[in-house]
């Protein structure tokens, strides 16, 4: 795969790069590229994150399997008791409100057979992603820590009783492209 020469290459870092095959294009968001995944006709391209942008230009790039598209992962975080619980759900709310998250989120705050905890569950493309905003914030709990997509698969089978949740939005500073804007795109070597 050749990448296009770009400009600025670190506004590229975190966007993803789509091999098609006979060309690539760089600077989709995740977004797009779960929706070109929808379609038969982009069935056998390859993804790739961009991990690192240097100033030369070039960009270390991190394979992503397309199922990642169609999952959601998450972090789940247990408490002693339903006071702790609390405290842990209305810290990383407040978080929220200081720096929003990277991309569309749900936090719940849950009980299952008298264990309570905090779920953050989001699309699983964003998990790099979640696990450094939630560095950036210093969020730490006391209790075990669960994550990826197997446990939120665990944590729907468990049928918790969800106490509190709050939907999360991201400020998107990039509009996505949808439709015949998007399959446009697919044409050339630099999205955005």
């Amino acid at each position: 795969m050749k990448l296009p020469e770009v400009e600025n290459a670190d506004k590229y870092t975190g966007l993803f790069v789509v091999d098609f095959g006979n060309h690539c294009g760089v600077g989709f968001v995740a977004e797009e590229v779960a929706e070109l995944l929808e379609s038969e006709q982009f069935a056998d391209v390859q993804v790739y994150q961009v991990h690192r942008a240097n100033p030369d230009g070039t960009m270390e790039l991190k394979g992503v399997h397309k199922a990642t598209f169609q999952l959601e992962a998450g972090m789940f975080f247990y408490a002693a008791d339903a006071e702790t619980a609390q405290g842990d759900y209305q810290r990383l709310l407040a978080w929220s409100d200081t720096q929003l998250p990277p991309a569309r989120c749900k936090v719940q705050l849950a009980d299952t057979d008298n264990a309570p905890w905090v779920a953050l569950i989001y699309p699983a493309e964003f998990d790099e992603a979640f696990s450094c905003w939630l560095l950036d914030g210093n969020y730490r709990t006391a209790g075990e820590v669960q994550g990826g997509t197997g446990a939120v698969q665990r944590y729907y089978d468990s049928k918790p009783n969800v106490l509190k949740h709050q939907q999360l939005w991201p400020a998107s500073s990039i509009e996505h492209l949808q439709g015949e804007a998007l399959l446009e795109a697919t044409s050339r070597a630099i999205v955005r």
